[in-house]
């Protein structure tokens, strides 16, 4: 399983509604890449066959079986700081992140 914090579940639910993506959930993914060797990715997207999926709220998660491996437990965030704005991935299977927090190892 995934987690979205309330303030996530908001943020997805105001880029859905600016893009009039009512249709799409966030997909969720690991990419090859980042200076930690994986990285993560978001974009808005429809379920495909294999897909882990949950919901929050009204919010659909989409994960496909190879990022799932990397990403189950992990805990979506959206922070607002005086450093910046945006997700914040917090996931236990990481053994090391950079400063950026976009990319880990495991």
């Amino acid at each position: 399983m995934v987690h979205l914090t309330p303030s996530a579940v908001g943020e997805v639910r105001r880029l859905l509604a600016k893009e009039n993506k009512d249709q799409a959930g966030l997909r969720l993914l690991v990419k090859g890449g980042g200076c930690s060797g994986l990285s993560y990715g978001l974009n808005f997207d429809v379920r495909k066959d294999g897909d882990q999926e949950f919901s929050f709220e009204d919010i659909h998660v989409y994960i496909d079986p190879k990022s799932y491996l990397y990403l189950k437990g992990m805990t979506l965030d959206y922070v607002e700081a005086l450093e910046g704005r945006g997700f914040k991935f917090i996931n236990p299977n990481a053994d090391k992140t950079c400063g950026c927090g976009e990319s880990f190892s495991v």
